[in-house]
């Protein structure tokens, strides 16, 4: 039987005991602030970053992995683990170069280790939107699935995952330069609390609230209009120094779904300087009923 081993990135944001668990291998992100080079959760860990950054007066700027970087951790896992195929889960190519990255380093691969399959996605998705692609495409391997249905389980993910998440302000995205669609949304009032998803690889705008507790309400609201009222969901409620607002977020959700699986997780450096401190929302997918 063929070994299949998944490879994705830091910004998945899969929770560490997870990726024990099933043994998902991950590929740090860089970050470069200042004249400092670090690595996403090596070298700089969630919470002394997001202390520092409010306080930041230029944003961090941040890089992809390199083809190096995942010709070596495609080669350590041929070599080492004896892997035969590789699935390779990345966040959308549309705001980050690691899905061309991790293509390129497969031609590279395929020079040295002609006999090692790897198929590269692009999740066309972010956080743990992203990460849930991930952890379904490990289980798939270790339930014995072979590379076409791990493949195919990821890509059926990809059009019904949702991400939705809020925060007190737009400024990291639109300093960041990841805005996409809802650039509009930088005008608004400072009490108003804008909702932003990812459609098509890019951030749009879902509505504004006035308050926090309404872009919660508004969220299970829209999680409701996308599944249906008492949906079978998995979901995971993401937050970037935040956890006492995702506990919030979570209470509502699982009054009015059957939640079958839910994790807490929390931003990675990497990503959390484009959202900021106090960011608050949930990623999920609809799970079929079996009968």
């Amino acid at each position: 039987m063929s070994k299949i081993e998944i490879v994705t990135d830091s910004t998945a944001c899969i929770p560490e005991d997870l990726l024990q668990e099933l043994k998902i291998h991950t590929v740090p992100y860089y970050i470069h602030r200042g004249g400092e080079a670090l690595r996403d959760l090596v070298n700089v860990d969630r919470e002394s970053f997001y202390k520092w950054l409010p306080s930041a007066t230029q944003l961090p700027t941040t890089a992809s992995p390199g083809p190096g970087d995942y010709v070596q951790i495609y080669s350590n896992l041929a070599e080492q683990e004896n892997a035969s195929e590789i699935v390779s889960v990345h966040m959308t190519s549309k705001v980050s170069g690691a899905y061309q990255a991790a293509m390129v380093a497969k031609s590279m691969v395929a020079e040295t280790l002609p006999r090692l399959k790897i198929e590269v996605i692009d999740t066309l998705n972010v956080s743990m939107c992203h990460g849930w692609m991930a952890i379904e495409a490990a289980r798939a391997a270790i339930a014995g699935m072979n590379l076409g249905e791990v493949v195919n389980r990821v890509r059926e993910m990809i059009p019904i995952t949702q991400m939705i998440q809020t925060a007190d302000t737009l400024r990291y995205l639109y300093m960041g330069g990841r805005i996409g669609r809802a650039k509009h949304l930088i005008g608004s009032l400072l009490n108003i609390k804008p909702l932003i998803s990812m459609e098509d690889g890019v951030i749009v705008p879902l509505g504004t609230a006035r308050s926090r507790n309404q872009a919660y309400r508004m969220m299970v609201e829209l999680i409701e209009k996308k599944v249906g009222a008492g949906a079978m969901i998995k979901i995971a409620y993401v937050h970037a120094a935040a956890l006492e607002e995702v506990l919030k977020i979570q209470a509502l959700v699982e009054a009015r779904f059957e939640v079958v699986e839910s994790l807490i997780c929390e931003l990675t450096p990497a990503l959390g300087i484009h959202s900021g401190p106090g960011t608050a929302g949930l990623c999920y997918y609809p799970v079929k009923r079996v009968n």
